[in-house]
């Protein structure tokens, strides 16, 4: 049972996900009329001419996606992992107009009905709340179908990168929508989509983001002693040559948090005034002194 405990947690995080973003999709994008990009942005729009369920096109619309991703992308936790995010998320977005808290009286009917009329709270918190389902599905390894699989197909296939692929494919959905919504609403569903890759990078990567230090100097040592006993810091001795001069220069890295750049630029400057010093910025910091290196 131990051997496949991750693999069973990555499942439950991903149907945690899909809930999450099925929640943020019925509660925030559905009431205002925000298209949410991708196969459910597209499954959106039917159901606002045709009244068929949202889930249920969501399913029939991932799977020729589903199958592309198959031949492309390959491999069995591609498909067990994506299967279950598209199955998941369909049968949520569905089933959650089923609960008494969506009924006349109802929580979500409560807070719906609180936000009705403003767009800029509906976009933010669908923004937020699905930034963490989606997070949380790629934290599993899992990818939410849809738009998903089309951009990785496009950066395999084509050289597309990520960032672009997404834009092209969900700008066309936003854009349609925006000749049945609304203009007001599509540019909203824009920054929605930006927020929500925001919030779920922070929700894959971590929020506790840190600094990197390079430091040219011709005080190695000093600087390096005081960095290690000031800020209990670790300090690692790189070999630069300066392409001017030719010259053999050492070069110290060390990675510290935000609190820290203040009292290291203060050690570098007393220690050796003309050093050179590149602070730089890292998403996480696993290992000693930082969060534990483990398999996520």
């Amino acid at each position: 049972m131990k051997k496949y405990w991750p693999t069973i947690l990555d499942y439950i995080l991903i149907a945690l996900g899909s809930l999450i973003q099925a929640v943020s999709l019925r509660l925030f994008f559905v009431p205002a009329n925000l298209a949410s990009g991708g196969v459910t942005g597209v499954s959106q729009l039917l159901n606002h001419f045709t009244g068929w369920p949202i889930g249920l096109m969501v399913l029939i619309g991932n799977i020729p996606l589903f199958l592309l991703g198959w031949r492309f992308l390959g491999g069995r936790r591609f498909a067990m992992r994506t299967a279950l995010a598209i199955l998941t998320y369909s049968l949520f977005t569905d089933l959650l107009l089923k609960l008494p808290m969506f009924g006349a009286n109802g929580a979500a009917t409560i807070l719906i009905n609180d936000l009705k009329g403003d767009i800029f709270l509906n976009s933010l918190y669908g923004a937020i709340v699905s930034g963490i389902g989606y997070g949380l599905v790629y934290r599993a390894r899992g990818t939410s179908g849809g738009s998903d699989i089309l951009a990785r197909i496009l950066n395999n296939w084509r050289g597309v990168s990520m960032t672009q692929s997404y834009l092209m494919v969900d700008t066309a959905v936003i854009l349609s929508a925006g000749f049945i919504f609304g203009w007001k609403q599509a540019l909203y569903a824009m920054i929605t989509l930006y927020v929500s890759g925001l919030v779920s990078e922070t929700v894959l990567e971590g929020g506790g983001t840190v600094r990197t230090a390079m430091i040219v100097t011709t005080q190695p040592e000093a600087i390096s002693n005081r960095v290690m006993e000031d800020l209990e810091r670790g300090v690692t001795f790189l070999e630069g040559t300066g392409a001017w001069t030719g010259a053999s220069k050492p070069v110290l890295y060390c990675v510290i948090s935000r609190a820290e750049v203040a009292t290291l630029k203060a050690i570098v400057h007393e220690a050796d005034p003309d050093a050179f010093m590149v602070i730089g910025v890292a998403h996480e910091a696993l290992g000693e002194g930082f969060r534990p290196l483990k398999a996520q």
